[in-house]
């Protein structure tokens, strides 16, 4: 039996289309909490974006692919990057001008290529964001995950510089650094399991993109959204429909669990 559900955010609750969250959505995630089933979220946003989504009664967020998860106000994981890995993966972005985002409680850049139009879909496509965020004023903060805006070319001379770090790439422009190999979207799934005495045959999970491989691998019953890539499409146990097409409940509906 099914008794919880992971929902990655973007192109699964919001739709592909244009991140709105239907009416539908809204009204399958509330009926699985009055049933009593456990909603999380698990998503590669920083958790500042993520609080929109407690009007909807969920408790349980999953931010930055694994690296931040709090129940409530309880922090139950978080995966701090070193002070010297932002300060030199900061300053080699600087002396390549690449745009970088910073996930802290909240969320702030590096300025560089602000009004760059690839990081401004970026920031629009992957996390609703309209507004130029602000820029980080401080290194000193606690730095749970770094995002960088670069294709896949670009992308490969951070990674020739820092080895030891994970490159996850959730967008055609932008990737996750990571520090802890221990950081993804299944092993924080398998924590919130554990700290709530759940298997992972009675969870549920949907996603549509690269970040949700594992996820949707790791559960009892993965789903991947119609609009997702063809590698999730293959591990999944059902491909739904779109998210813009109600994928989310149509799912919950044939599975009865709504």
């Amino acid at each position: 039996m099914i008794r919880i559900v992971f929902f990655d955010v973007d192109g699964t609750l919001l739709s592909e289309t244009d991140r709105s969250l239907s009416p539908a959505t809204a009204d399958s995630i509330r009926e699985l909490i009055r049933k009593g089933i456990r909603v999380v979220l698990v998503t590669g946003r920083p958790y500042s974006l993520c609080e929109e989504f407690s009007n909807l009664g969920i408790d349980i967020i999953i931010s930055a692919n694994g690296a931040l998860i709090k129940i409530g106000d309880e922090v139950i994981h978080k995966s701090v990057l070193s002070r010297q890995t932002v300060q030199e993966f900061s300053e080699f972005a600087e002396l390549n001008d690449h745009s970088i985002s910073y996930f802290t409680e909240s969320f702030a850049i590096n300025g560089l290529r602000a009004t760059d139009i690839r990081v401004l879909d970026a920031l629009r496509e992957t996390l609703g964001v309209t507004d130029s965020p602000l820029k980080m004023d401080s290194l000193e903060q606690e730095v749970v995950c770094i995002c960088l805006y670069a294709d896949e070319p670009e992308t490969e001379k951070f990674q020739s510089r820092f080895p030891s770090l994970r490159f996850v790439r959730f967008h055609p422009y932008v990737s996750n650094v990571l520090e802890e190999n221990e950081v993804s979207k299944s092993l924080a799934a398998a924590r919130v399991l554990d700290y709530l005495h759940l298997t992972r045959e009675e969870a549920m999970a949907f996603g549509d993109g690269e970040n949700d491989i594992d996820l949707l691998a790791y559960v009892g019953l993965g789903i991947a959204m119609g609009n997702g890539g063809e590698r999730l499409k293959q591990i999944a146990d059902y491909v739904t429909l779109c998210a813009s097409e109600e994928g989310v409940t149509h799912a919950l509906k044939k599975f009865k669990l709504i």
